[in-house]
């Protein structure tokens, strides 16, 4: 007699959690065909559909929400007696995933990350980056990364250093045609590279100086949706840019970029890790903050 697994059980739960079979067998590890293939099997011993399908979307029959409904929590059960057996492992080992805007991930992937991978042998990292906020409870990860006032205030939270820095610049080429700008509206004046937010939206280039704000819509000819990539058209002399700082820091010290509107980029939240309060965290997950904690320490003012 066929009797589902505990993957099969967790399949469903992805599906129904990403509303999508492809999103979901990413999250998996495993093929899309698998993965469909997986809930057929299961869906004929149940006898009935637990997801209605269209060439576009994905969503839960009525038995489906009833089985996701009576086998999540029981998952969740499951997998906190794991958790439990886990955190008295000695050696960290297992999967941690993590999930990071772009922009942290390449900030944090080398001091802390690939550090921690040269520590820990037997752990693996499953490291994903999207823009969208997410649940990291719900969607299944271990560990989230954002700026600070965007954490979640239910999360235990630990700051990776300090505080963060806007940089608007340009190429010396391009200040070579162009005055440089002295406050924000200038900008207008100018041809800038504009960046697409995951949401769709353009995003409008914040200043602040002395209590007053400012909210640019700026304009140019190139649209980008990665933030990173407008650097090189910057540097080709395409127009300014809006970064953050240490993204530009070589740049900037090389010439090979010129900042502009310095006292209008104040300080911002900087990045933290943040995980929920687990009463048995897994060795894999504690060795992790403490390399955090760790580099926090080490990157405070007096300590570098």
């Amino acid at each position: 007699m066929y009797r589902p697994g505990l993957s099969d059980l967790e399949a469903v739960i992805a599906i129904s959690r990403r509303a999508s079979f492809r999103a979901a067998a990413l999250d998996l590890g495993m093929s899309a065909t698998a993965l469909s293939s997986a809930i057929g099997k299961l869906e004929a011993n149940l006898g009935v559909r637990l997801f209605n399908r269209t060439t576009r979307s994905v969503s839960l029959s009525d038995a489906g929400r009833q089985f996701v409904e009576t086998v999540a929590p029981a998952l969740d059960s499951i997998n906190g007696a794991m958790d439990a057996v886990r955190s008295r492992q000695d050696v960290p080992s297992g999967t941690l995933r993590i999930n990071a805007f772009a922009e942290a991930a390449r900030e944090i992937l080398s001091p802390l990350i690939l550090e921690y991978l040269r520590r820990y042998p037997k752990v693996h990292i499953d490291l994903v980056t999207e823009g969208r906020l997410v649940d990291i409870v719900a969607d299944g990860f271990d560990i989230g990364v954002r700026v600070a006032d965007l954490v979640p205030s239910d999360m235990i939270a630990i700051s990776l250093g300090s505080p963060r820095r806007f940089a608007v610049a340009g190429s010396p080429d391009y200040f070579k045609q162009r005055p440089r700008p002295m406050v924000p509206p200038d900008l207008l004046q100018h041809d800038c590279i504009r960046v697409r937010l995951p949401n769709g939206a353009l995003f409008k280039w914040q200043f602040d100086k002395a209590g007053q704000s400012a909210q640019i819509d700026v304009t140019g000819r190139i649209t980008l949706d990665e933030a990173h990539l407008a650097r090189t058209a910057v540097l080709e002399g395409f127009g300014l840019g809006f970064f953050m700082e240490h993204s530009i820091r070589e740049d900037l010290a090389a010439a090979r970029l010129i900042r502009v509107l310095e006292d209008w980029t104040p300080s911002y939240p900087g990045l933290c890790i943040y995980y929920p309060g687990r009463r048995n965290a897994s060795a894999a997950l504690r060795a992790f903050v403490s390399l955090a904690r760790a580099l926090s320490t080490a990157q405070e003012p007096g300590n570098g």
